[in-house]
């Protein structure tokens, strides 16, 4: 019995009735078009039912920015005093402008609330991929799950090598679709909504390597994994960069290259 498992069966709940939905609205209910809607509309619930902690990161994003240069001052006034006295009245102040601009000690609370929603849905697909039956995703569900195909290529199929080239073409074309939306949404619309100034070399240079490292890991995963997380991770990526796009465009971090071009500054 795993802490994750009454996520797992929640998320195999929706999977279910997503694809009795579609089957009651007349698509073929063994065909893979039916199982891919029935995956990408599990992504969609998922991610509208976390929309909450998203708009809290970003508004934690933003009170965080607006308190960085108060914080930075604070910083500079009390450096080389460590006097009792002084870490008391440098950390009563912090917790003031922290309170000031809304910083939350919960800053995290967001992404670690998220973190076993995602590795619920990994392991559900990848569980239900391999032929286990997972809460309402019982045995009947499983094997029509592990016969649908897409041109050929089971759902449940995995490895860039399997009985031909047009199996390489569906999982490659997958794992490079997967890897590009992930390379793009890092580099081009996560990064310059992200806050640099000040920040260490060290800092700087690995957040320029990863969105290549996101990408390569996606590529190397796609020759392991079943067919269905990819398509869960093209779906998942899709919403991504179009959540993403959305929020550097209209609710950009202040201080950020992002808002600088919102602004025209």
């Amino acid at each position: 019995m795993s802490l994750l498992d009454p996520i797992s069966h929640a998320l195999a709940a929706v999977l279910a009735a997503t694809h009795h939905a579609l089957a009651d609205l007349g698509a073929p209910p063994d065909a893979a078009g039916t199982w891919l809607l029935g995956i990408a509309s599990l992504v969609v619930l998922v991610r509208l039912a976390l929309l909450p902690f998203v708009v809290h990161g970003v508004r934690q994003a933003h009170a965080t920015a607006r308190a960085r240069p108060h914080l930075r001052g604070i910083a500079e006034r009390y450096q080389g005093r460590t006097d009792a006295e002084s870490l008391r009245a440098h950390l009563d102040e912090r917790r003031a402008v922290s309170a000031e601009h809304g910083v939350s000690r919960l800053g995290c609370l967001p992404v670690l609330v998220q973190l076993p929603v995602w590795l619920s849905l990994y392991h559900l697909i990848g569980d239900v991929a391999a032929g286990a039956a997972v809460g309402a995703m019982g045995p009947g569900l499983v094997s029509s799950f592990g016969a649908a195909s897409v041109l050929g290529v089971s759902l449940a199929g995995h490895g860039y090598v399997g009985s031909g080239g047009l199996h390489l073409a569906v999982v490659a074309g997958l794992a490079v679709t997967a890897a590009g939306l992930s390379y793009v949404t890092q580099r081009f619309v996560v990064a310059p909504n992200t806050p640099v100034e000040q920040l260490p070399e060290a800092v700087l240079a690995a957040q320029r390597v990863l969105p290549l490292l996101s990408a390569g890991g996606l590529l190397v995963a796609g020759g392991v994994v079943p067919v269905a997380l990819l398509v869960y991770w093209v779906c998942s990526s899709t919403w991504t960069l179009g959540q993403s796009a959305v929020v550097a465009r209209w609710f950009p971090t202040p201080g950020t290259a992002a808002a600088a071009r919102v602004t025209g500054a």
